[in-house]
């Protein structure tokens, strides 16, 4: 699901309605802000756009990123 690319790690979620895409947001919101570690993202109706890279290591990728991910990934599992 997720892919690196331009120093990033994306990714595209797709729900069944607004609602859903933003409660999705909202838990991400939760996690990321007790790994103090805070996504780049956009949503448009049903879809969530996420784009992980690490500010404080010259923008790209890095563990924080990845644990992030995986933190994410099991939101929707």
């Amino acid at each position: 699901m997720w892919i690196e690319k331009d120093d990033k790690l994306k990714a595209e979620f797709q729900f069944d309605n607004f609602v859903d895409a933003f409660a999705f947001m909202t838990k991400v919101a939760l996690v990321a802000e007790k790994m103090d570690h805070h996504p780049n993202w956009s949503n448009v109706y049903n879809k969530v756009w996420i784009e992980l890279c690490t500010h404080d290591a010259g923008n790209v990728v890095t563990d924080r990123d990845h644990r992030l991910a995986k933190k994410i990934d099991q939101l929707i599992a």
